[in-house]
């Protein structure tokens, strides 16, 4: 059943189908950024600016990477918790405790993996010597089963001597083989 527009044109359900879902994929992928610079702008309103702390008004002369630890950078050009010396050496007590800490960590990391390794090197010892002995037993089975062998070739060999001499002197007595 076509729908009208308010043109006065028909509309197929299908179109309309289509043009809804558009509509949503619409709102979808463009609602959350718009939502947040909403917000964003009302805040900016409320507040008068963007930046939430205040700007550090400071002429400090003393680069900020001579407390920084190696790896950090500092973006600002000038850092106002130099100019304090005692806000220095506190800053340089949390990083040498950082840095204790991360020793502290990574050797129970590595006393952790040679722990690991211990065990593993000693259960490879344990199936190491269990199979060692099986082994041992495959190869005392083995010299049994070959004396057993040599013990019946001789024995074999016995028995067809004895079995020729019978022979021999049933032929001697008129035995005949048919």
């Amino acid at each position: 059943m076509p729908i009208l527009q308010a043109s006065g044109s028909v509309c197929s359900p299908g179109k309309a189908c289509v043009l809804l879902c558009a509509f949503i994929l619409a709102i979808y992928i463009l609602g959350p950024p718009l939502y947040w610079h909403f917000f964003e702008g009302i805040a900016v309103l409320k507040h008068g600016s963007r930046s939430e702390c205040a700007p550090c008004n400071c002429d400090c002369a003393v680069d900020s990477a001579s407390v920084l630890p190696p790896g950090f950078t500092n973006n600002q050009s000038a850092d106002c918790t130099n100019a304090d010396p005692s806000m220095r050496e506190e800053l340089g007590k949390y990083t040498a405790d950082l840095l204790s800490e991360e020793l502290k960590l990574e050797a129970s990391v590595a006393e952790d993996n040679q722990r690991r390794a211990d065990s593993a090197l000693l259960e490879a010892k344990k199936l190491s010597s269990q199979y060692q002995k099986e082994a041992e037993k495959c190869n005392f089975g083995m010299e049994t089963c070959e004396e057993a062998r040599e013990k019946a070739e001789e024995a074999l060999i016995e028995q067809k001597k004895i079995t020729k001499k019978w022979e021999k002197r049933a032929r001697d007595l008129g035995w005949k083989n048919d």
